[in-house]
């Protein structure tokens, strides 16, 4: 009796002998299989972590700042990335921040500057946008904030704490030597002299007017009027609407769709963001220790100027 093959049984036997005999088949066969797999966990993964060349088609990009400014570098380098990268047609800044460090608020100014000069850069700000996450919103095409941002706070600060008092109780004396008279200026362990105030004064001053030309060259606006509201004074979205530092009254999806529009993409554009490191969980968690304990130390302790707004 000849043997039976029942069900879809019968081609599985003759399929599989058929492969056996004919290895390379095989093996191709194996090899794409491997590669739909592989190409399908790659686009899922850069889906979830916002990498731009896994995208599709024209693109707006994210680039995030939360918290205070303390550092310029990786905001400029996400700024530059998304700038020269041909497939993303308009970028968006979400600002979320006080202020923070002169030099890197102007640092980010600049950049934010450059990229809109070959591509649109929208802000969309968040909960607050005030002195230094004014400033470094400024040369932006477009300003979207909601109705109750908090915002403005064009003034610069510099904070200094005098411990001569406690020192004295304790019992500790220092002793300085220096070249020159004002080289010690601003010593937490001795008295400012007037002289010295008004060496800072000018210097506070100095660094306010490169703030109002700032938000005057960025806005379009004249110096004069940028004078009027730069005395440190914190407005509500609706009123800075009013008074021209915002565009419009939106949230960060109306800010999408405007940079989609300014960037000429035809419907819903491809949104992205930087992809995010993955490192080790004891990493992150002393990344993370260390990135609390160096804000609280600039927030309040390191000399020097700030486009800070502090009330928060």
């Amino acid at each position: 009796m000849s043997p039976r093959c029942f069900g879809t049984g019968g081609l599985v036997l003759p399929m599989v002998d058929y492969m056996r005999k004919r290895p390379f088949l095989m093996a191709l066969l194996i090899f794409s299989v491997i590669f739909v797999l592989f190409l399908a966990a790659i686009f899922t993964v850069g889906g979830f972590f916002g990498s731009s060349w896994l995208a599709v088609g024209e693109k707006v990009a994210i680039v995030e700042i939360q918290g205070v400014i303390v550092s310029s570098r990786d905001i400029n380098e996400r700024l530059i990335r998304f700038r020269d990268d041909s497939q993303v047609k308009a970028i968006v800044l979400r600002v979320n921040s006080p202020g923070g460090g002169v030099g890197p608020s102007q640092e980010i100014f600049a950049e934010v500057k450059k990229a809109d000069q070959i591509k649109p850069v929208i802000v969309s700000m968040g909960s607050v946008a005030a002195s230094g996450g004014y400033y470094v919103a400024a040369p932006a095409r477009r300003i979207l904030a909601n109705p109750g941002t908090i915002t403005g706070s064009i003034g610069v600060i510099m904070e200094f704490t005098n411990i001569q008092e406690l020192l004295d109780k304790i019992g500790l004396s220092t002793t300085v030597v220096k070249s020159g008279e004002h080289k010690d200026l601003g010593s937490p362990v001795r008295p400012m002299s007037e002289d010295e105030q008004m060496i800072l004064q000018d210097l506070v001053s100095d660094v306010h007017g490169q703030f109002i030309r700032a938000v005057a060259e960025g806005r379009g606006m004249n110096e004069d009027e940028v004078l009027r509201i730069s005395d440190g004074r914190i407005f509500s979205g609706q009123t800075g609407k009013a008074l021209g530092l915002i565009d419009e009254l939106g949230n960060l999806q109306d800010a999408i769709k405007v940079a989609a529009e300014l960037g000429g993409i035809d419907g819903d554009p491809k949104v992205i963001y930087p992809a995010k490191d993955s490192p080790g969980l004891l990493d992150f968690l002393i990344e993370q220790g260390l990135r609390e304990i160096w804000l609280d130390v600039q927030k309040k302790n390191i000399p020097g100027f700030q486009f800070l707004w502090s009330g928060r």
